[in-house]
């Protein structure tokens, strides 16, 4: 009876995946939404407009911010079972959706949605949707090897070789790898082991002007370079002003 006990108490307590579903869900969809309606008001089509208050435009990201503030203060405050949790991760995921798709307007601190800039949004959202899959499927970097003082000394310890791969990613150029190898650290460790973008501090910091690692990076990342993520990034973004 006690074996069955801890077995329901784990699967309790657990990580609750279904429920993160809920939130990339809503996260998704909501962001689809968020860009066809602003493309739709780009364009003149449709019923939608600029919502001002006053004179000031407001940016959907105020909608955004609230919303994950109020499904964040209901969670911590009442920790609702089923349905209230997945009512609370969709309106989370919705939230995050329309703030981070304004990611680049609180990063450069004007409103940058259609100019190159702007891309930046859409690089942060895609970023999300990978993270929360991966968190979705199982996957968990603070989650402890086992009990006792060794346990706990491995579990440091690989954080810290984890922490130290992502931000040697990062220094390299490659952000979006960095934060996925917080949960998958082999994908940070692939990005250390090769080459640095030309333009990242890695590069500036090892590669000498002139040098044969620099005239590599330049080679394999030229300024205009182009793949096929980008091609899908300019689908979903819309194409920048210039």
């Amino acid at each position: 009876m006690d074996h069955v006990a801890a077995e329901v108490e784990i699967v309790v307590t657990g990580p609750q995946h279904g429920v993160g579903l809920w939130m990339v869900g809503a996260f998704v969809l909501t962001f689809g939404g968020t860009r066809l309606v602003t493309r739709l008001i780009r364009a003149g089509r449709g019923p939608f407009r600029n919502v001002e208050v006053g004179g000031t435009h407001l940016h959907h990201q105020v909608y955004g911010i609230l919303a994950m503030l109020v499904a964040g203060a209901f969670e911590f405050a009442y920790r609702p079972g089923t349905p209230g949790v997945q009512i609370l991760a969709v309106l989370f995921g919705a939230g995050a959706a329309l703030t981070l798709d304004e990611f680049a307007l609180w990063l450069h601190l004007r409103d940058v949605y259609w100019a190159e800039e702007g891309r930046k949004s859409v690089d942060a959202v895609f970023l999300a949707v990978a993270v929360g899959l991966l968190l979705a499927a199982g996957f968990n970097p603070f989650s402890d090897i086992g009990p006792g003082a060794t346990g706990r000394v491995l579990f440091a310890a690989g954080m810290l070789v984890s922490l130290a791969l992502c931000v040697g990613a990062i220094l390299k150029g490659k952000t979006a790898l960095g934060v996925i190898g917080l949960l998958v650290p082999l994908v940070s460790a692939v990005a250390c082991a090769r080459l640095a973008k030309p333009t990242s501090p890695w590069a500036r910091w090892r590669y000498a002007p002139g040098s044969r690692k620099a005239e590599r990076a330049l080679r394999r990342y030229p300024p205009d370079r182009r793949t096929r993520l980008d091609a899908l990034k300019e689908l979903v973004g819309g194409t920048p002003q210039h």
